[in-house]
């Protein structure tokens, strides 16, 4: 334990050095970095997609579930993607730096707001590679040095993504500890990091509900979070039905396995008789299982009846629970009730509707007539996202740049003293 103690405080200590460091950088600085990140994974594709194949090949050993499987696969187009999320961040405004209020005081005083960097943000996650890339990014552009601790399940992949940071913060002298890469894979390693607040400045969770709340009850530093994905799209009597059944279709089975993947599928009961045998037939397709309420099982005799735990269950998978329901008021009910407020949708072509669920859900993405997997920070524009929280505190919803700075007052006079 003494071996390990001395490796985390080692990590934190070199975190903290760099950060210093980092935040001190220009904007074109910042830039250069990324955008020899992009090609450098160019270069790499080779050599990152070996290192998967051996996660792959252990993760086969191991049995883990499909989704698991599909989350931590880098193929090809995945790696473009991780590529065009590092450029999309280099392309976005340097949050550090900006003059949020400036104001002068009767007495001389001029005072500004600015923002500047967190710090040293320690990331938590589990088997998604583009995980170790997003936050490297969006990291080095806020200023803000990062310190990784991935899934042993991708160990070798977010080995590899890390290696093309080095080699770009290298080329330009930076240090290295700016991206840090926990390689021991001893869980207790974790415990020690979320007691250094005096080193570590935010910690982001990023996996299932057991390890966020793992994170949240053991941290002295604060935690962003969101506990569970439990999405809803309510469709309503007035909507658009083959529009409802593309975007039913979508939320469900593009990427079950994601957070943002819809959970439970609300209906008006006035309408779900045309509406759930279409969508039935696409679900079936698709190899959807459906656990319904007694009507939804009277329309759809295939399915499964729900139990009373499927009501805001994260099935992570392809399995929909589908409810009937008599209006939008018991719709924002059932939402109200079983929602994890992450992101619940309407489809409708009432618009006063659709305001009345936008102002009752309370949730931190409200979607009108479009899926919920477009709660994501690269679908927002924010060319990645660092994480999703739920709470409402300093950030909420898909946490870009900007919920990667914090602030300063800077205060100028001329001699002034307090009398």
């Amino acid at each position: 334990m003494g071996s390990l103690n001395s490796y985390v405080s080692d990590v934190a200590r070199k975190a903290k050095a760099a950060s210093l460091i980092s935040a001190t950088l220009s904007s074109r600085e910042k830039n250069r970095v990324l955008l020899e990140v992009v090609r450098l994974l160019e270069l790499g594709k080779k050599s990152i997609r070996q290192q998967n194949e051996r996660d792959l090949r252990r993760a086969e050993e191991r049995k883990l579930s499909p989704a698991l499987i599909d989350r931590l696969t880098l193929t090809p187009q995945r790696i473009e993607e991780i590529s065009g999320g590092v450029q999309a961040v280099a392309r976005l405004d340097d949050p550090i730096g900006k003059v949020l209020a400036r104001w002068k005081r009767p007495n001389g005083l001029s005072i500004s707001k600015v923002t500047v960097p967190l710090g040293v943000i320690l990331i938590i996650y589990e088997s998604r590679p583009n995980v170790t890339s997003e936050c490297a990014s969006l990291c080095l552009k806020s200023g803000n040095a990062v310190i990784l601790r991935g899934g042993s399940e991708a160990f070798h992949s977010n080995q590899a993504l890390v290696h093309v940071y080095h080699q770009a913060l290298q080329k330009f002298s930076l240090p290295l500890a700016c991206v840090s890469f926990v390689t021991v894979t001893d869980h207790r390693a974790v415990d020690l990091f979320l007691k250094l607040e005096d080193q570590i400045n935010l910690v982001i969770p990023r996996g299932g509900e057991a390890l966020i709340r793992r994170v949240a009850h053991g941290s002295r530093i604060p935690v962003i979070k969101h506990y569970q994905g439990v999405c809803h799209i309510y469709i309503d009597e007035k909507a658009d039905l083959p529009q409802a059944l593309r975007i039913a279709l979508n939320a469900k089975c593009q990427r079950p396995a994601t957070c943002n993947a819809m959970e439970t599928l609300l209906v008006h009961e006035k309408i779900a008789s045309r509406f759930l045998p279409v969508l039935g037939r696409g679900l079936r397709k698709a190899g959807c299982e459906v656990r319904g309420d007694r009507e939804t099982c009277r329309i759809l005799p295939w399915a499964k009846p729900a139990r009373s735990q499927d009501w805001g269950r994260e099935f992570l998978d392809k399995i929909l629970a589908i409810r009937t329901v008599p209006d939008l008021d018991a719709a924002i009910s059932h939402i109200q009730t079983y929602g994890s407020a992450h992101t619940d949708g309407i489809v409708t072509r009432d618009r006063l509707r659709a305001r009345r669920f936008v102002e009752r859900v309370d949730s931190s993405s409200v979607m009108v007539n479009a899926s919920t997997r477009f709660s994501d920070g690269f679908q927002y524009g924010f060319g990645a996202e660092i994480g999703i929280s739920t709470d409402k505190i300093h950030a909420r919803g898909p946490m870009g740049l900007d919920g990667l700075a914090s602030y300063k007052y800077v205060v100028e006079g001329h001699g002034q003293i307090r009398e």
